[in-house]
């Protein structure tokens, strides 16, 4: 699931899931690698494991099945008890299920320390950065370094090998806490003078903002509580900021009410943060209208007198933009026009001067770029500055030498710059930018008030690296992040297209070694998602060589519900049409079988979060084509997750129960609701971070307990829980992701069948398959 925040350049962007989170671990935490000359030991003979015995499993859960009929159909939920958290006998319940799954994976002894041992040492051996800021002559990122195991916050000038200083270790801050904190957000003022951040325990994203002073290093005073959201823009003075409040809950509020009424504030230094005053949203302007779940935030840039409001729709991506005169909101009094609203279909924006330049889906599937008056908003007087082409146009962004459009065709990413005029208008055609290499841009950030700016390219074989651009347009590298010293040359990326059901080419991203026999003896570990229209973009992960070298194949199936062909191909797959996404997938994994990359017992699929669905429906549907399975932070009850505190915001990506045609799509794409008594269902691990904001850890119970009492196979079904964790990787200690990282590839490559497992028995009795299902549950 996504919840979105904006950035403090103004763009709304999504804070990191699997892909959220998987990508961020991937790509700042596990870029980090080492030469392959280290390689992964041997175990010793298999036959030592011939004796191996499994523990006991926990008791079978209770079923105790709630029946409602809506719109004619008739749901049996067998474990909706299990939604209450707080009962006693639920967290019993997670409580025996994690000994059970951490027990059983304890079991597989030696392969696993080994393996562990090995994704410890790719994943400390250089140094990961993350989240690159420009402010002035400075750049403010989150780096970790080998030995640590949670990102710091560091700032440098811009000039290659400049010294750096450590501004913010989250886990000093509290460090007589047993949860470890996380490093949220941050937010340099535009002097560079001061940067607020947030900092969360447990993987919550609870966070409280604070500010330091960059120069001494010194924490104020300042502390606002309920600060998830973050601080959207900084105002001109660099002495006081805009952010994000979730409202104060009254003892015994709904759980949905969490993300209910938020406001955007404005706090001056030193000043009580309950004594800021409001200045967008619900209930402040009468001409403005906002929903429940709509989240309000203003972003100021430097080179406009405008302020920018931004209605954000939940999960929605089209935006509603509202402008004001900076010393209006300075006053705390904005004086808002309307610019657009969600027909306009907007989803990204920048500025300049009297300009606001918008990124746009209407009649556009792979986006424009509009430019629109300020002073005199009126979308029907905008300039197309980029037209719709072939290329998904995904990011705008203003520097003092131009705007800078960054575009994407198939896995590899473009930049082109457009001169501007003071008062924003564009002078002229776009100047291509020559990249070191082929690859996928990960990020691209600028300072408005000077020329150039800074972004990341990565590729399946190349770590990220940072680079910068002159006036000139000449690209150098930056030396935020070391070259990796791998030896890459035996893995390469393979670009295919598989067919789905309906006779749809889907993209199929293949990673493995150049001289990969295919005779389908190959353990293939296949990762789809598919909402949001985000994309799995090419990135490099130093930890997935431990499953490369060992013979393994690594997929990405570029389902609809994603972005890679941009906005018609995300609404292929959501709501009534999710149905595809899941189609996608499976016929990403025929492919692998078809073509000798692997076969069905060798072959494992993988969703997190949003792609718990994909997952979900993959292997209830062609259980199968699978051997076994990962359901990470999985949307696995969808007919249930509106009644969680993040579901209502997701109302717009997936449906609600509360009309038909939200009923009947929720119930397509429920993956509970497809579990069948007696089916020969793969292996399957689900995860869950018991402090999740985004997934409740409910709904992997409840698919949990369902997949226990209806599999035939004996092939094990668990529920691994991680008490000091929340949505996934996201916020995750290094030590978490290695630890959690191992416990996948063993969990996997146990079950497909690699020769490290050989000799440990793949299948364990599972005590519920004594009991007469018939018996238990009502027709």
């Amino acid at each position: 699931m996504r919840a979105g925040i904006v950035s403090t350049q103004g763009k709304r962007r999504s804070h990191p899931d699997t892909l959220g989170m998987r990508l961020l671990s991937h790509t700042l935490i596990g870029c980090a690698i080492i030469v392959s000359a280290l390689g992964l030991r041997q175990p010793g003979s298999s036959a030592a494991w011939a004796a191996v015995t499994f523990p006991t499993p926990p008791p079978a859960a209770a079923v105790h099945p709630v029946t409602e009929t809506l719109f004619g159909t008739k749901i049996v939920d067998r474990y909706r008890f299990l939604e209450n958290m707080s009962s006693p006998k639920v967290q019993a319940f997670f409580r025996s299920q994690n000994t059970y799954a951490q027990a059983v994976l304890a079991n597989l002894g030696v392969p696993r320390e080994h393996l562990l041992e090995r994704i410890q040492e790719l994943n400390n051996a250089g140094v990961g950065v993350g989240s690159v800021q420009v402010v002035g002559n400075r750049y403010f990122y989150q780096k970790l370094e080998p030995g640590q195991s949670n990102e710091r916050l560091y700032v440098r000038d811009v000039a290659p090998g400049s010294p750096e200083t450590l501004l913010v270790d989250p886990q000093a801050t509290s460090p007589q806490l047993h949860q470890h904190q996380s490093l949220n957000f941050f937010a340099p003022s535009p002097d560079g003078k001061y940067v607020a951040y947030g900092i969360s325990g447990g993987g919550s994203e609870q966070a409280t903002i604070h500010v330091i002073e960059v120069a001494t290093r010194t924490v104020l005073s300042d502390e606002i509580t309920r600060g998830d959201y973050g601080v959207t823009s900084w105002l001109p003075d660099g002495k006081s900021f805009l952010y994000i409040r979730l409202q104060k809950l009254a003892p015994g509020a709904p759980s949905t009410a969490k993300y209910e009424n938020q406001h955007c504030y404005l706090h001056v230094l030193g000043r009580n943060a309950d004594d800021d005053p409001a200045v967008f949203g619900a209930g402040l302007d009468p001409n403005i209208s906002f929903a429940p779940y709509d989240s309000p935030s203003i972003t100021i840039s430097p080179v406009s007198p405008y302020a920018i409001g931004v209605i954000s729709h939940g999960v929605q991506n089209e935006q509603t933009i509202e402008a004001a005169p900076v010393d209006s909101v300075i006053a705390g009094h904005p004086i808002w026009t309307k610019v657009l609203d969600t027909d306009a279909q907007v989803t990204n924006f920048d500025v300049k001067g009297d300009t606001i330049y918008l990124l746009s889906h209407e009649d556009a599937s792979n986006y424009k770029v509009l430019a629109e008056r300020l002073d005199t908003p009126d979308l029907n007087w905008a300039v197309t500055v980029v037209p719709p082409g072939d290329a998904v146009v995904s990011e705008i962004s203003v520097a003092n030498d131009g705007l800078y459009v960054r575009s994407r065709q198939g896995g590899f990413g473009r930049i082109e710059r457009f001169p501007l005029a003071a008062d924003g208008s564009v002078t002229g055609p776009a100047t291509p930018i020559s990249l070191p290499y082929p690859g996928a841009i990960d990020l691209f950030a600028t300072d408005p008030r000077d020329d150039g700016g800074v972004f990341g390219l990565t590729a399946w074989t190349k770590s990220l690296r940072y680079f910068s651009i002159d006036a000139q347009g000449a690209v150098t590298d930056s030396l935020l992040k070391p070259a990796s010293p791998i030896d890459e040359s035996a893995y390469e990326g393979r670009e295919v297209f598989a067919t789905s059901a309906d006779g749809t080419k889907i993209p199929l991203s293949i990673v493995a070694a150049k001289n990969l026999q295919l005779d389908g003896s190959h353990a293939a570990y296949l990762e789809g998602y598919g909402a949001y229209g985000l994309t799995i973009e090419p990135y490099f992960s130093a930890t997935r060589l431990a499953w490369l070298e060992r013979g393994g194949v690594y997929a990405v199936c570029h389902v609809r519900g994603g972005g890679w062909y941009g906005e018609a191909w995300h609404r292929a797959g959501m709501i009534s049409t999710k149905e595809h996404t899941i189609d996608d997938f499976v016929a990403c994994g025929q492919y692998l079988v078809t073509h000798g990359y692997s076969s069905p017992k060798h072959l494992a699929g993988e969703g997190t979060s949003a792609g718990g669905i994909t997952i979900g429906g993959a292997i209830t549907r062609h259980p199968e084509l699978f051997a076994a399975a990962l359901d990470v932070v999985g949307v696995s009850d969808a007919l249930r997750s509106e009644f969680s505190p993040n579901g209502p915001s997701n109302i717009p990506e997936f449906g609600s129960v509360k009309t038909e045609v939200g009923f009947k799509a929720l119930l397509q794409m429920d993956a509970y609701q497809h579990v069948h008594d007696h089916a020969a269902y793969p292996a399957v691990m689900l995860i869950t971070g018991i402090n999740d904001p985004r997934v409740p850890p409910w709904e992997l119970a409840k698919m949990t307990a369902r997949l226990q009492a209806a599999t035939s196979s004996r092939r094990p079904i668990l529920l691994r829980v991680d008490y000091d964790a929340g949505h996934g990787f996201l916020n995750a200690s290094r030590t978490q992701a290695d630890e959690l990282l191992a416990d996948e590839y063993s969990f996997l490559l146990w079950q497909l069948g690699d020769p490290a497992f050989k000799g440990i028995p793949t299948r364990v009795f599972h005590r519920q398959l004594q009991t007469h299902h018939r018996d238990r549950i009502p027709k």
